[in-house]
């Protein structure tokens, strides 16, 4: 993340992205595949760091050797690209609205306090180790067990997470770098998808 300054001389925190080249290593038809979609690839490495497999796939598709690839559904006969096809920054807008999907950073193993924000116990009273337990899960006579799905301890992290209705402040075509408005999931490094916002009524300013 860093910071920009608008025209009226606010700061804006923003999140760089780099947004391409991507390209388009496969094209999915309703006819063939049963479904519309495009599939992208993006971030080149040297062919030892591939399989077989996907060597022979980027290579049918006549593209560079690429690490990350990713699938995207289209509208049945919406399908603007064509394989080999080189997608970058500039299909992006100054001012435009985008969901960013991403992996969120692992915590690990998290209490209930800090995973879903309980309140823990009091503090008085003598209670001097019970702070940040979860409480009472219950009666023991009736149902006598605990429901599934109750919130608890456990694995915090390491989800899918999209964050919605994000301004883009700034597109660099030159560079392929997208400045995107406010935090998006994951870690600095790390793989994310940007696409039209799907409820973009809601943007925030």
């Amino acid at each position: 993340m860093t910071q920009l300054f608008d025209a009226s001389g606010a700061v804006v925190p923003v999140t760089v992205i780099e947004a391409g080249p991507c390209y388009v290593t496969q094209v999915k038809t309703v006819d063939v595949d049963g479904y519309s979609a495009i599939q992208l690839g993006f971030e080149e490495v040297v062919e030892r760091k591939l399989t077989k497999g996907q060597k022979g796939h980027l290579k049918k598709a006549g593209t560079p050797t690429l690490r990350r690839l990713r699938e995207m559904r289209s509208d049945e006969g919406d399908t603007q690209y064509n394989l080999g096809d080189v997608i970058k920054a500039d299909i992006f807008q100054d001012g435009e609205i985008v969901d960013v999907t991403g992996i969120s950073k692992g915590k690990g193993f998290a209490g209930a306090v800090k995973r879903y924000h309980f309140a823990g116990g009091p503090k008085t009273h003598g209670q001097s180790d019970r702070h940040r337990t979860p409480g009472s899960r219950g009666s023991g006579t009736t149902p006598g067990h605990t429901y599934l799905g109750l919130r608890g301890p456990g694995h915090m992290g390491d989800d899918q997470v999209t964050v919605q209705n994000l301004k883009i402040a700034l597109v660099d075509a030159e560079r392929n770098l997208i400045a995107i408005r406010g935090a998006v999931p994951g870690p600095r490094g790390g793989l994310v998808l940007v696409r039209t916002a799907k409820r973009a009524k809601r943007s925030r300013a």
